[in-house]
């Protein structure tokens, strides 16, 4: 199990990092001229913001389980409908699909890794 935690734990990575360059590239594909630049830079920081406020493991503010989940859904969803209509719906249905995945095995292998589970 301590295996499949570590995959997921580097699959759920490389999707954060999907979800920081979606945010990124709609911003920039949905303005025009300067307000690209300010929605390029502003919707990735916001998402990161986010996510270190309520998500990361080391969340300055820690919410429960299924509101966690919620919202790292709600991230993934808003991302992917901005690459939609960004005019990369198939990047936008890859992202969703393969971050909410990553989100629910996150939760379903929690502990996994620090000896809880897995054990013998």
């Amino acid at each position: 199990m301590v295996g499949l935690r570590g995959s997921v734990s580097v699959l759920r990575f490389l999707c954060e990092l999907g979800l920081l360059a979606g945010a990124a590239y709609a911003g920039a594909r949905l303005g025009e001229g300067a307000l690209a630049w300010v929605f390029a830079i502003g919707a990735p920081v916001l998402v990161a913001i986010v996510w270190g406020t309520f998500v990361s493991p080391k969340a300055r503010r820690p919410v429960s389980t299924p509101i966690r989940l919620m919202i790292e859904i709600d991230l993934y969803v808003v991302t992917a409908i901005a690459l939609w209509f960004a005019d990369v719906p198939v990047v936008g249905i890859v992202l969703v699909a393969v971050g909410i995945g990553t989100s629910v095995a996150n939760v379903l292998t929690e502990g996994a890794g620090d000896g809880v589970l897995g054990q013998g």
